[in-house]
């Protein structure tokens, strides 16, 4: 649809010792919690979205409500993201995406090159409607000169299982999950220098994610408090339908004796008013390794050893 618009156009602090400098190369994986909850619009847990940083490049792995503004507070310009990847393509993982998209690309200094978005089934289906949902918008901003032609490019792509990329010494791999009856959902493996750091997406217990993160350096993975769900509810069967679609506390213990990470971080948080005694104390049944209760703005920096930032009370 917006081949004709571009025809002509080329194309705070606390540190928590978990396992902390970088390697003495440099050789290190930087990953930013930037939105930690689930569809629930609370300020303190924004959509799930997590930035990763290896091999002076910036990917953005799914894109929640609030993305761009958590972006913002820590200064990543949005025309130095170098791509983005869909776990899969439940709202609450893609509606910050237009925020990105558009509102990177027209305030100053907007994105002057195409975007990269891989995604499952799907993926590039839902862009092309988006380009079709705001195209009055992008003819408006190209004909008054407002925005580069090229910044509002997306180079969708459908994935499959696999190595997705391979980039300056960075290798990102998908992998299937259980999240049924969504088919098919990815979590990521992201490879650089020697270090590794897997995402899980949205998940039941996955024997594939275990082959995955196995002795992998960070697992920042899904969770649900189920008992305080099951506690609070007014609706039983809805909740249960929920957590069954997610891994409970104890459940993520046993991920964890299996797959051994250096440490393990909690996010996408169902509910995101859940606490870490409601976290922590269950999953401590089965897994006594290190364990973190992720939150917006969180910073793993993951080298020969492991330091952990929070925000504190103020934004970066």
């Amino acid at each position: 649809m917006l081949a004709s618009i571009f025809r002509g156009v080329s194309g705070v602090v606390l540190l928590l010792m978990a396992l902390v400098p970088a390697t003495a190369d440099g050789q290190e994986i930087k990953v930013t919690l930037l939105g930690t909850g689930t569809p629930p619009p609370v300020m303190n847990r924004f959509g799930p979205s997590i930035l990763v940083e290896a091999g002076g490049q910036k990917f953005l792995f799914d894109a929640g409500r609030g993305a761009l503004q958590r972006l913002a507070q820590l200064r990543v310009r949005w025309q130095d993201v170098d791509g983005v990847f869909l776990t899969h393509l439940h709202s609450d993982h893609v509606v910050g995406f237009p925020d990105l998209w558009l509102t990177g690309w027209l305030v100053n200094p907007g994105r002057d090159r195409p975007l990269p978005v891989w995604g499952p089934r799907g993926t590039r289906k839902m862009m092309s409607h988006l380009e079709q949902a705001y195209e009055f918008d992008i003819r408006i901003r190209l004909y008054d000169d407002r925005a580069s032609p090229d910044g509002v490019v997306i180079l969708a792509e459908d994935i499959s299982e696999g190595i997705i990329l391979e980039k300056a010494g960075v290798r990102i791999t998908a992998f299937e999950v259980d999240h049924k009856p969504v088919k098919p959902a990815f979590g990521y493996r992201v490879d650089y220098g020697g270090r590794s750091v897997v995402l899980s997406g949205d998940t039941r217990v996955s024997q594939n994610l275990i082959r995955h993160a196995q002795g992998v350096d960070l697992l920042v993975h899904e969770v649900a408090a189920a008992e305080l769900m099951l506690r609070t509810t007014t609706r039983p069967e809805r909740t249960k339908a929920v957590i069954d679609h997610h891994v409970t506390p104890e459940q993520a213990g046993e991920v964890f004796a299996k797959t051994k990470p250096r440490l393990a971080v909690y996010s996408h948080i169902v509910p995101p008013t859940a606490t870490e005694q409601d976290l922590i104390a269950p999953t401590r049944k089965v897994y006594a390794g290190p364990l973190e209760v992720g939150e917006d703005l969180m910073v793993i920096e993951v080298g020969e050893k492991i330091e952990v930032r929070r925000p504190g009370r103020s934004s970066p």
